[in-house]
């Protein structure tokens, strides 16, 4: 991660979301800046209340300065390229090198001072969703400020008045902005730092992308049909896993900034749901689940122990939601014999490949020719051969023996012996027709015809 002057040194031409000092604005703290998608390790805070830092899923949490008792955040909004996985880049747009923008996390009760300089070739501004503060500092363009222009900076300033789990985003040209990417996360830790502890806190934001394959930027009209569901910005085997110690409490937050919903499925344990962007969730008021909605502009955050020691699968689970590139127009070719059409084809294209005569697990063994800059549907290996997911998938790792910071990928997991399903070798039961007495006890009745007509 390297770091990037400010834009402006001076107050002349800033333009306050609203009132500030003069002395608040003389200067503006750096914006730093990352540009790949690597997970920065959880760094504690170096002044200020003390916290427990999240870890954001394939990015990083923003530094800041303490200015006269107020923390001071720079966000940068620009173009940028993003990663989706090995093999695809887009060109988006973001904050701070990166789409999503990096984690700002501050305390309770701190006061917190952000400038948003804009390097967009439109204006923008930022909303801070689900915050509670002042109307004039609430980041919706021609309602409740002036538009930042290109090339502007505005100051947002306001006391964080609750702890939890909330995001920012831009409420100026929406459909564009945030189909672009523009998004981050916004962490607020509660004041006393033993309430809702947990070891371990890992957070992302749901976002979706229509590319075409071949191509590197979103197509920002589309309603409903994405092709790339993403998790940061990331799709499988792009996306971070969940490393956990054995025995550790473990909290997954996260947000959907989507066109629709998704429930959030995790294999091997059940947890409780403990956080909204409305607040906490009462003890009384939790219920054990294993999977959990989560709708439009909504924020979740579940709890679990980490006490199976394995790899579980974490996913939505709508179906082509862990896909990558999905066509839309693909027909169902299931029991079509290819075979002599093949042959046809393929003394015109030689690469060609039959798709969906047996469903599609195919195509996560073979790989066939695709344009350049694009990922194929389903992708991925685990210890055992393909894993045939895409997109919102990843895996929560439970592990012995690891430090209390320690997020490296330990690999593939070590199954005792006797713990792994295996195939059957015997011979196979006669089948049972369902109400049918055995074979030696069937007998046969004879009827006779009536009225002239033959028995069948």
């Amino acid at each position: 991660m390297t770091s990037r002057r400010a834009f402006m040194t001076s107050a002349a031409g800033l333009f306050g979301a609203a009132a500030v000092s003069r002395a608040a604005t003389a200067s503006l703290p750096e914006a730093p800046v990352a540009t790949d998608a690597a997970m920065q390790p959880p760094r504690p805070p170096s002044a200020g209340r003390p916290y427990h830092p999240v870890v954001t899923l394939n990015g990083w949490s923003l530094p800041f300065r303490m200015n006269n008792g107020v923390k001071e955040f720079h966000l940068v909004a620009e173009p940028v390229v993003r990663e989706f996985a090995p093999g695809m880049n887009a060109n988006l747009w973001g904050y701070n090198g990166q789409s999503p923008g990096p984690t700002i996390e501050c305390v309770e009760g701190d006061r917190v001072r952000i400038f948003v300089t804009n390097r967009l070739p439109e204006h923008t501004t930022i909303h801070w969703h689900g915050i509670l503060l002042p109307c004039g500092m609430d980041g919706v363009g021609g309602l409740t400020q002036p538009q930042i222009q290109p090339g502007k900076t505005f100051v947002y300033e306001f006391e964080m008045k609750k702890s939890g789990t909330f995001m920012y985003h831009p409420h100026a040209d929406e459909m564009v902005q945030m189909a672009m990417g523009m998004m981050g996360f916004l962490i607020v830790h509660p004041r006393n730092p033993n309430f809702m502890k947990v070891d371990r806190d890992f957070v992302f934001l749901l976002n979706a992308f229509d590319i075409e394959p071949g191509s590197r930027t979103p197509k920002i009209n589309t309603m409903l049909d994405f092709n790339l569901w993403a998790w940061n910005s990331r799709v499988f085997p792009g996306i971070d896993h969940f490393v956990c110690r054995t025995g550790d409490r473990v909290r997954i937050r996260f947000g959907n900034l989507t066109m629709t919903n998704h429930p959030i499925h995790m294999h091997g344990y059940d947890f409780e749901v403990t956080c909204t962007d409305g607040g906490w969730v009462p003890k009384a008021a939790r219920w054990p689940e294993v999977t959990v909605d989560v709708a439009v502009g909504q924020m979740r955050a579940f709890v679990f122990d980490a006490i199976y020691p394995g790899d579980w699968a974490i996913h939505c689970h709508k179906s082509h939601h862990t896909m990558n590139a999905m066509g839309h127009d693909v027909p169902t070719m299931i029991g079509v014999d290819h075979r002599e059409v093949v042959h046809r084809i393929q003394r015109l294209v030689p690469d060609y490949m039959v798709m969906g005569e047996r469903g599609m697990a195919d195509m996560g063994e073979m790989e066939m020719p695709l344009p350049e800059n694009t990922l194929p549907m389903m992708t991925g290996r685990g210890q055992f051969g393909p894993i045939e997911m895409g997109g919102m998938f990843s895996v929560v790792k439970v592990r012995d023996g690891l430090a209390p910071d320690d997020y490296r990928d330990p690999g593939w997991f070590r199954y005792p012996p006797g713990t792994v399903a295996y195939e059957y070798t015997g011979n196979p039961p006669a089948p049972a027709r369902v109400g049918q007495p055995p074979a030696d006890k069937r007998t046969l009745t004879a009827r006779k015809p009536r009225n002239g007509h033959r028995g069948h």
